[in-house]
């Protein structure tokens, strides 16, 4: 505990407050989040049912992940996967104010890359790897899709908001956009690099 000025400052209560304005602000995401759920799904099933699309890309790109994760320890790992999926989610959440295009981009690229991976892992080894797969998307999934649902409301700002003080209002939006995702998204971020980089040290 701190003394600022004659108030007290609790480092517990900042988190609690601000992870509760945070989930507030996320529970008016609930349609964004079900059309990127949506969405992101359909690609899923397109990457998997048609994995024709740029697949010299994908694979460049595929194999470019794996060149930098070469001889990476334990905690390097989990630090390039953190690093990695704490910018792309960033970017896909701050770049939605132009009009949300950027994070509809970022979800559908998404989506089809992970239908056109799990379609050739299948094809590889089979329909029981993706249970091994599983549970590198249980945390990391909500955090990006999150994100996107961010940058698709910010981006849809001028079509939603009808009120006269659009620049206060637009910026009460990216503040609260900022806190959902330094305390929702960065902890479940974190979360998911710890999972992944330990699945990956040991399964291989």
């Amino acid at each position: 505990m701190e003394e600022r000025g004659n108030q007290k400052f609790n480092l517990n209560d900042f988190i609690y407050d601000n992870f509760k304005l945070s989930w507030g602000y996320l529970k008016s995401l609930k349609n964004y989040i079900w059309f990127s759920i949506i969405l992101f799904f359909c690609f899923i099933l397109v990457g998997f049912m048609l994995p024709i699309f740029f697949q010299e890309q994908i694979l460049k790109l595929i194999a470019e992940l794996v060149r930098k994760t070469e001889g990476l320890g334990f905690f390097g790992l989990i630090k390039f996967i953190f690093i990695n999926n704490l910018k792309s989610s960033f970017f896909a959440m701050i770049l939605g104010i132009f009009l949300g295009i950027v994070p509809f981009i970022v979800l559908v690229v998404n989506g089809y890359v992970l239908g056109f991976v799990a379609n050739k892992t299948v094809f590889t080894a089979g329909w029981a790897v993706l249970w091994r797969l599983l549970p590198h998307g249980i945390f990391e999934l909500p955090a990006v899709l999150i994100s996107i649902s961010l940058g698709l409301k910010l981006g849809n700002f001028l079509f939603v908001y009808k009120g006269k003080n659009k620049w206060g209002e637009f910026k009460k939006w990216l503040i609260d956009s900022l806190r959902v995702f330094i305390f929702i998204v960065i902890p479940l971020l974190i979360i998911a690099g710890v999972i992944e980089g330990s699945l990956i040290i040991l399964l291989g």
